[in-house]
């Protein structure tokens, strides 16, 4: 405590827990006003992204509440963010709240340049890119910085279980794409995404939901907030379940977060969080598109009928838990503001692949410690002159290998201690030169440490073949040490200019540096399976020279990016434009074969990312309110030994999210939307196998029946369009019957009640 009091404070009634460095705010209680017919009042200060769509066109069109007032966190977070040169957004959990089975994706849909594609439905683990960061992963697990009020989600090797975050659980969430997550302490090529958890003071009172279904889709939660004198606190429990789409889709998931802040005086603040996820879902797995356009609901069988897993046999599924403890502090003496933040997660993960990957079990837990400070001499503006943070996360993991026997836990294959290290520290001012035209200046400085240390005992790895459902074949490999002992740094500059066209408008550029160093995952891989053999098989028949375990030598990918956009708002429409182009060097892709075997982790030579990135809010008259947002990746090869300029399998040219909002009488809303990918996606880096486009239409309603008490509902897909909602990514297909699409939801209803107390 005499630490914290001596680094850090906050001299208000409420600070958010925005992952920026000064972008804490003096806040009043907010206040919670009933439904009215009148339009709310629009702050001129929301700087609310038009990146991310609604907030200015939603606000207090037919909600069921107005919004929270000027100065509530999310709008000073939005202030904040907006003024940083470069993609940034905040979604509200008014945007998500109406949504009926809130999903990342449906969360981060009008964020243009953040992808998320579902892999198995619901919020179990989809692929998550940001401008093409971590697009080659399956599943998703490197390429984005995911916080919970400041504290990484991450492992210390940079690694994440997407399906702990929580979208309905935030009561806002902050996105920060390409460079801007530099001054997090990020150490990606993405971005970040900061989930910020609502107080007792934001979000006082109780809260409870229920909702149920399609596809035996059960969900429901309860919150509670409450402040006295200045402590406060707030608890949150979500529990979901669900049969799902297709066979074998089941998945279950519960959350609960709780926080409480103690204001020690004028000040110093301070705050405790506690979060806990177990997670727990099939791994479907994929389809020929023969056999998805036959019945979308089956699963693969596995050769001949399938060229890909078999998912009956081997039951592949995931298991995963994370409790999170941590506490921020922060302090601010004049222009000078201080924060400092502790945290520890605990990771117990465990993941049935098909038998080509077998059963990986890891464990194990990560420390956090993260110190920020920031000279605002001018309260006026929305930066301060001068940013630095310092985040260093080290962890330490158990993790064995076993082969997976007709979906049971077979013979040990291998046994590693993981170890990992990761310092980054970033330094940036924002010089006003003119009224107008502000230069921001940066450089960020990163270390990673990644070591293995091989454990195993035995002198042979086993493996196991099924070459029909009767038979088992069995046999060794000689033992190989896949320790490992890696480092990696880097220095990150960057150079912003923006300049201030008119009031809420802006127009920006800049050139910046990134780095990405690989996590354990890219490291060490199994190899050498097929469909019915666990690795080091060797392909179609036993090969003794086959390898169990890749351990490659990897370098960290970097890239150089330029950049530009147009930012603004005015009382009825809030819109943000923004190019970059990345030239990439030793990016990271995580190959697999035409049969979806894992084919270990490599670098690229070169690489280019182009993107266009598109969103605006409107409101057009009193009653109606629209938002859209826009998505383009050109993302490719550059003169690639294998691929010359092909594009990198698994990124949509085009991505289109369109939303129309009527509000009927007071309380009473309907909206449409339309999620629209209008050409191919390549499957694999060959670019000879590609994902048909697909459009699809959602419609969903909200009633305030009073004050406390609303219903919704919620038809997506409604015209039961079949499509790959996503694809492997695999290196080259031999077969246009290829397993690699994995079906999106049919038509879905779902409803449900919220009531406030």
């Amino acid at each position: 405590m005499a630490l914290c009091a001596l680094l850090l404070a906050w001299p208000t009634d409420a600070s958010s827990q925005s992952a920026a460095p000064g972008a804490s705010v003096d806040l009043p209680p907010v206040v919670v006003q009933g439904t009215t017919s009148q339009p709310a009042k629009k702050s001129k200060k929301a700087a609310t992204s038009a990146a991310s769509g609604a907030t200015q066109a939603s606000e207090g069109v037919g909600a069921e509440a107005a919004p929270a007032s000027e100065g509530s966190p999310s709008q000073e977070a939005a202030r904040t963010l907006n003024a940083i040169p470069g993609g940034t957004a905040v979604v509200t959990s008014e945007e998500i709240t109406p949504k009926a089975s809130a999903s990342l994706s449906e969360m981060l849909a009008f964020v243009p340049g953040v992808v998320v594609q579902n892999f198995f439905g619901s919020n179990d683990q989809p692929r998550l890119q940001i401008r093409g960061s971590g697009l080659q992963q399956n599943p998703s697990e490197r390429g984005t910085l995911v916080l919970q009020d400041g504290l990484p989600i991450n492992r210390a090797d940079g690694s994440y279980i997407v399906g702990f975050a929580d979208p309905k659980s935030a009561e806002f969430v902050e996105v920060y794409r390409g460079y801007t997550a530099n001054r997090l302490g990020a150490t990606v090529l993405g971005g970040a995404i900061n989930f910020v958890s609502p107080t007792g003071i934001t979000d006082p009172g109780v809260e409870v939901s229920v909702e149920g279904g399609s596809f035996g889709h059960f969900a429901t939660s309860a919150q509670a907030g409450a402040r006295r004198g200045d402590l406060d606190a707030h608890a949150s429990l979500s529990y979901a379940e669900r049969d799902g789409y297709r066979i074998h889709n089941e998945s279950e998931r519960t959350n609960l977060n709780i926080n409480a802040g103690a204001r020690i005086n004028e000040n110093i603040n301070t705050r405790l969080f506690f979060g806990y996820t177990d997670l727990a879902f099939d791994v479907v797995g994929p389809l020929s598109s023969k056999l998805m356009e036959q019945n979308p609901k089956q699963i693969c069988s596995g050769p001949p009928n399938c060229l890909g897993p078999n998912v009956g046999r081997d039951d592949p599924s995931r298991e995963a838990e994370q409790f999170r403890v941590g506490s921020r502090t922060t302090a601010r003496y004049g222009a000078n503001l201080f924060d400092v933040a502790f945290g520890y997660t605990y990771t117990d993960d465990s993941f049935t692949f098909p038998i080509s990957g077998g059963v990986r079990e890891t464990d194990g837990g990560d420390f956090t410690t993260v110190m920020r400070y920031a000279y605002a001499p001018e309260p006026s503006r929305a930066l301060p002159l001068f940013e630095l943070t310092g985040q260093y996360v080290v962890g330490s993991a158990d993790r064995r290998y076993f082969i997976n026997n007709r979906g049971d836990k077979d013979l040990l294959v291998g046994e590693n201690e993981l170890d990992s290290s990761t310092l980054s520290i970033h330094a940036g001012f924002n010089v006003p030169i003119t009224d107008r035209l502000t230069v921001s200046p940066a450089i960020a400085y990163s270390y990673a440490t990644r070591d293995n240390d091989d454990i195993y005992t035995a002198t042979t790895r086993p493996f196991l073949a099924i070459p029909n459902p009767a038979a088992t074949m069995r046999g060794t490999r000689p033992f190989r040490d896949t320790s490992y002992d890696r480092s990696y740094s880097e220095w990150s500059p960057s150079l912003a200019l923006s300049y201030d066209i008119a009031r809420d408008q802006s127009v920006f550029t800049a050139v910046s540096r990134s780095f990405e160093p690989p996590t354990h995952d890219d490291l060490i891989a199994t190899v050498n399976g097929n469909p019915n053999a666990s690795a080091g098989f060797g392909g179609s028949a036993p090969n003794p020279l086959a390898a169990v375990f890749s351990t490659p030598d990897l370098d960290a990918q970097t890239a150089t990016t330029l950049e530009g956009g147009w930012k603004g708002n005015s009382s009825s429409i809030a819109w943000s434009a923004i190019a970059y182009y990345s030239w990439v060097e030793d990016e990271l892709l995580n190959l697999r074969d035409a049969s979806g075997v894992s084919l270990g982790a490599v670098n690229a030579d070169k690489t280019t990312h182009f993107g266009i990135e598109l969103g605006a809010a409107v409101t057009l008259t009193a009653n109606l309110s629209g938002r859209v947002a826009y998505t383009y990746q050109d993302f490719r090869f550059d003169g690639d030994r294998n691929y010359d300029d092909n594009r990198l399998a698994g990124a949509p040219s085009h991505i289109v999210n369109a939303a129309l909002r009527y509000t009927v009488i007071p309380g009473l809303w309907v909206e449409a939307e339309v999620n629209w990918v209008p050409d191919e996606t390549p499957v694999d880096n060959a670019n000879k196998l590609y994902n048909e486009a697909f459009t699809l239409v959602d419609l969903r309603s909200s009633y305030a029946v009073t004050d406390n008490l609303s219903i919704f509902g919620e038809v997506s897909n409604i015209f039961d369009e079949t499509y790959a909602s996503a694809t492997l990514v695999v290196d080259s297909v031999s077969s246009p019957n290829q397993a690699v699409f994995l079906p999106g939801d049919g038509r879905a209803f779902v409803a449900g009640v919220k009531a406030k107390f």
